[in-house]
């Protein structure tokens, strides 16, 4: 489950850092965090104690598209549209075009 940046930091803004899973969890529901929040804190391996967010979301898988600036309804639209390969546009390996390569430009335009 991959958690947006964005909504991690809402869920755990002004607690105070060192703190462990359970202090997380804690405060994230006292903010009212979403579920899938909560979910993903709650999944969280349970080290010693967390000293800042950054090791926070490093236990946490980030959503990728959160972080690119794709919002809900362009990852809808990114499903609809496959490629023939199968996969998702945003995994595909885009070649370029041999001809600008070689001429810098395009001479069919």
């Amino acid at each position: 489950m991959a958690v947006d940046r964005a909504k991690l930091s809402a869920s755990l803004a002004g607690v105070d850092f060192p703190a462990d899973k359970d202090q997380l969890v804690a405060h994230a529901e006292a903010n009212e965090a979403d579920e899938e929040t909560l979910a993903a804190l709650r999944a969280m391996p349970r080290a010693d104690e967390y000293g800042n967010l950054t090791e926070v979301g490093r236990s946490l898988q980030l959503d990728p598209a959160a972080e690119a600036g794709q919002t809900e309804a362009d990852k809808a639209d990114q499903n609809t549209g496959r490629t023939a390969d199968g996969l998702a546009e945003h995994e595909t390996e885009t070649t370029s075009n041999p001809i600008v390569e070689e001429l810098g430009y395009n001479r069919g335009s």
